[in-house]
């Protein structure tokens, strides 16, 4: 007569789940910043192709406009007549509906307060509108879309363009106040399209200031809630180099340098269309070379 025989399943025993749970624990360890790099490489890849676009809305602004460089703010007498940099090329970055609602005619006089349909913003103005093609991913700043200090008021970007190329010259608005426009075209920068910075990452918060796409700046002209960076003569740190993850970002960062939440590169977009990382060991003469678009001097070999 057979027996059948059974075999009881031995359990594990605490140290063997111990050393299972060890090695668990360090395969995590061991992926986890790998998994971090491979997101942040894919943010900054995002972020990059950001200041691209921009970068080529500007040129395809200027072949529009016989050459003419959109101006840092306009100030103009038609409807959505305050304008800044950001607003007016949103027709180059497939955002022409949002462009015909801010300067409909009959609608308010500034840009940022007229009117989208409803559900499109909370307050459904242009002002609380936000655009993932002017923020970056890795911007510690934003929230849902907004400043950290401008939750569901006005839209956030993570960039700024250089005052010194779009903003440097004031002339009288035709509806009051400055415009602050370009003094070149495209065709007669001095230092050439491929030796001046047009765009630059800045954080979208900076303790009470913030970076505000559809702001014009204050006085209708430059201000630490507009999208320039390098402000002459209102910031007095207008040529240092860009801070690199300052941090705490509401009172280590600076509303009129270029700011980046990468770690040792700042990305930035030049006039003639590409994009570059400018690294933290950049020197402060060789920036100040960067961003002006006329001081004659090539850039030194840390560029």
């Amino acid at each position: 007569m057979l027996r059948l025989r059974f075999l009881s399943r031995r359990a594990f025993t605490l140290i063997e789940l111990l050393v299972v749970i060890a090695i668990i624990a360090i395969l995590i360890g061991l992926l986890l910043p790998a998994v971090q790099k491979v997101r942040e490489a894919a943010s900054r890849m995002k972020c990059s192709n950001n200041i691209k676009q921009m970068s080529l809305a500007i040129h395809n602004y200027a072949s529009t406009y016989q050459d003419k460089l959109p101006a840092g703010c306009m100030r103009d007498a038609g409807p959505g007549r305050t304008l800044n940099i950001l607003s007016i090329i949103l027709p180059y970055l497939e955002q022409d509906a949002l462009y015909k609602y801010g300067t409909l005619a009959g609608q308010g006089s500034n840009f940022w307060d007229n009117a989208v349909p409803a559900g499109t913003s909370p307050s459904n103005t242009i002002r609380s509108v936000t655009l993932k093609a002017y923020q970056c991913p890795s911007d510690p700043t934003i929230t849902n879309g907004y400043p950290a200090n401008q939750i569901n008021a006005w839209g956030a970007t993570s960039y700024a363009a250089n005052f010194q190329l779009f903003a440097k010259t004031t002339v009288a608005g035709t509806a009051g106040g400055n415009s602050w426009v370009a003094r070149y075209t495209v065709a007669n920068i001095p230092d050439g399209t491929s030796n001046v910075v047009a765009f630059a990452e800045r954080y979208a918060a900076c303790g009470s200031n913030g970076n505000l796409w559809a702001w014009p700046g204050g006085d209708w002209g430059p201000s630490s809630w507009g999208v320039t960076f390098a402000n002459q003569p209102w910031g007095g740190n207008w040529n240092q180099v860009p801070l690199y993850q300052p941090n705490p970002w509401n009172t280590a960062c600076d509303p009129y340098r270029a700011s980046t939440p990468h770690t040792g590169t700042c990305l930035v977009g030049m006039m003639d269309g590409s994009v570059r990382g400018v690294s933290a060991s950049v020197s402060q003469v060789t920036w100040q070379y960067a961003i002006t678009p006329d001081d004659g001097n090539p850039l030194p070999s840390n560029w």
